[in-house]
């Protein structure tokens, strides 16, 4: 089978779960002998390294964030690029499996998809509502991006999503075309037979942009003396995390050493004593499973937008926070620090099927065969 996956983002040259999706959708693919072609924006110097991949970069290098919000430029440009690739070659192709976000190239397969002939596959990360779009862009923005996103609904498309929070948002919707919910996004090794032991440490790895309320769990920290911090990653709102730092004086006890080696963060991250996600948005949530997987707690924070609090029982594998206010995320901190990693790695046992990469990978791969 001939199939072009469409996002403007690569692992491991930007970070993200996302990311991380697409790529191993990709490796997969091509394990089973199909034809995969990669469309995104330039992030590297030199050619892209994807075993197997014909990587396409339909953008130059652009930055997507200003100010910790997405830039309007990059999509649209990535869009244009996606829309000049489909129209030529659209007919080397039998499906386009693209992100939702940015709509914009999920606009051009659209535009594209009778000429080319291919079918459309489309990953729902996630949903806004249009109160969160105005919150986030502002009136007249935030409701121009809403009614895009309606747009992209109305394309003829096969749908996912991974969470049942934008399941029920999309079916609500009105989505056309069948939706399957994907459960599982882990790839890592089996759980070990115990935790390790554990060091009063607790840890957080991710993009720093202003959602994800990094300096929260600085302003917690600072309230509970005899536990460490590792905030590892980087983005935006960095500046913000080790202003809050300094002004905490913890530096000391705190470290924002940026993005690391992948095996830095495994190793740091099996012997904490929690991960702690506060952030007030997420699509899914796959760092829930992954530290679930070496018994270790993780704190999430209720919200409205925030799918990742699924994948925690409070009191078993995690805690969930009423909120980011330093104090009662502390608080559910405490929680999640005691008793919590043998619990957690049985949770984690229980649910390994549905939550493995493989189970979500084979209805991939039935969808296509489907037609």
């Amino acid at each position: 089978m001939r199939v072009c996956l469409v996002y403007d983002c690569l692992y491991p040259y930007t970070v993200g779960g996302a990311e991380r999706w697409y790529r191993n959708l990709a490796e997969r693919l091509v394990a089973d002998g199909h034809q995969v072609t990669y469309l995104t924006r330039r992030q590297w110097e030199g050619e892209a390294d994807v075993p197997g991949v014909h990587v396409v970069a339909v953008t130059p290098r652009m930055e997507l964030y200003a100010h910790g919000r997405r830039r309007l430029l990059p999509p649209l440009a990535f869009g244009l690029g996606v829309w000049r690739h489909l129209r030529r070659h659209g007919r080397s192709y039998d499906v386009v499996h693209t992100a939702s976000f940015p709509y914009f190239p999920l606009l051009a397969a659209g535009a594209t998809r009778r000429r080319g002939g291919f079918r459309i596959v489309v990953d729902w990360h996630e949903l806004w509502t249009r109160q969160y779009w105005r919150r986030y862009a502002g009136s007249l923005a935030g409701e121009l991006g809403w009614r895009v996103q309606r747009a992209c609904l109305g394309v003829p498309q096969r749908a996912f999503c991974f969470s049942r929070l934008h399941e029920q948002r999309l079916r609500a919707a009105g989505l056309t075309g069948p939706l399957t919910r994907l459960e599982g996004q882990y790839a890592g090794p089996p759980p070990p037979e115990r935790p390790s032991a554990p060091v009063p440490l607790a840890v957080f790895a991710g993009r720093h942009l202003p959602e994800k309320r990094v300096p929260a769990l600085v302003a917690a920290l600072a309230r509970i003396p005899d536990l460490q911090g590792e905030i590892f990653g980087d983005g935006p709102d960095r500046p913000n995390v080790l202003r809050a730092i300094t002004a905490a004086g913890l530096e000391g006890r705190v470290r924002a050493p940026g993005f690391v080696e992948r095996r830095v963060l495994e190793d740091t991250l099996a012997t904490a004593e929690c991960f702690v996600l506060p952030s007030e948005r997420e699509g899914y949530g796959l760092v829930v499973v992954e530290s679930a997987a070496q018994g270790v707690p993780v704190v999430v924070v209720a919200g409205p937008e925030n799918a990742a609090t699924e994948l925690v029982e409070d009191g078993v594998n995690g805690a969930v926070s009423p909120s980011a206010e330093p104090a009662v995320l502390a608080a559910a901190i405490e929680r999640a620090r005691t008793g919590l990693r043998d619990s957690t790695l049985a949770w984690f046992r229980r649910n390994a099927e549905r939550l493995s990469l493989e189970s979500s990978l084979q209805r991939v791969l039935e969808t296509y065969d489907a037609g």
